[in-house]
């Protein structure tokens, strides 16, 4: 990566990435954040606080916002701020309808210990994927908080180019999607992993875009 800022990389893929750096001033941060997420998932499989979980979230996701937004002529940090409530929030929302997949196939746990504590539920309760009353309390405390980040998060929408807008709320609608139906199993995502198929992600593109419509007058 820093051969690539220098001009020294002679791969063809980094000297087409060397191009889009300077064409568009994209600082070196975001990717180093990038890779920083993908050494932490060699080493860290468990997260004692949500704080930790947001910091995670900071290297993996919301630098891909921010790559975004520079690729589209917004440097500001309100803008950043925004964009890193929607990719945080995907990224949680991911997280939440994969719980059982990725402690079997990954052996990782996404939900804080404080929070699995607060609600008595143990690593042993997960693995046994138990969706009992102390489970759906604390599903029901994550999806909560991750909702208000995608609420939040949607402002961003309404502070950018139209095509750019359709995008956020398209990304921020599918999250919402996602974990409405989280809800709608009953928060046992050990049985039933809520998804959405390529119709649905049809069908809440065409409803974004009538509503946009609509509301333009058009």
């Amino acid at each position: 990566l820093q051969a690539c800022y220098l001009g020294q990389s002679r791969h063809p893929v980094f000297i087409a990435l060397r191009e889009t750096i300077e064409a568009f001033d994209i600082p070196m941060t975001p990717f180093a954040d990038l890779l920083e997420a993908f050494k932490q998932d060699q080493t860290k499989t468990r997260y004692a606080t949500f704080e930790q979980l947001l910091q995670y979230c900071r290297y993996s996701a919301n630098p891909v916002g921010h790559l975004v937004l520079y690729l589209c002529g917004y440097r500001d940090q309100e803008r950043q701020r925004l964009s890193d409530l929607t990719c945080t929030a995907l990224q949680l929302a991911n997280h939440w309808q994969d719980i059982g997949r990725d402690l079997l196939h990954l052996d990782r746990i996404y939900l804080p210990t404080e929070d699995m504590q607060k609600f008595y539920y143990g690593e042993a309760d997960l693995r046994a994927q138990i969706a009992d009353e102390r489970f759906v309390g604390l599903m029901q405390w994550e999806v909560a908080r991750t909702r208000e980040m995608f609420d939040q998060g949607l402002k961003l929408s309404e502070m950018v180019d139209s095509r750019l807008s359709l995008d956020i709320e398209l990304f921020g609608r599918c999250g919402l999607e996602v974990l409405r139906r989280i809800e709608a199993v009953g928060y046992d995502v050990f049985r039933q992993r809520p998804t959405l198929s390529q119709w649905d992600h049809m069908k809440i593109f065409a409803e974004t875009w009538w509503k946009r419509r609509r509301s333009s007058g058009h």
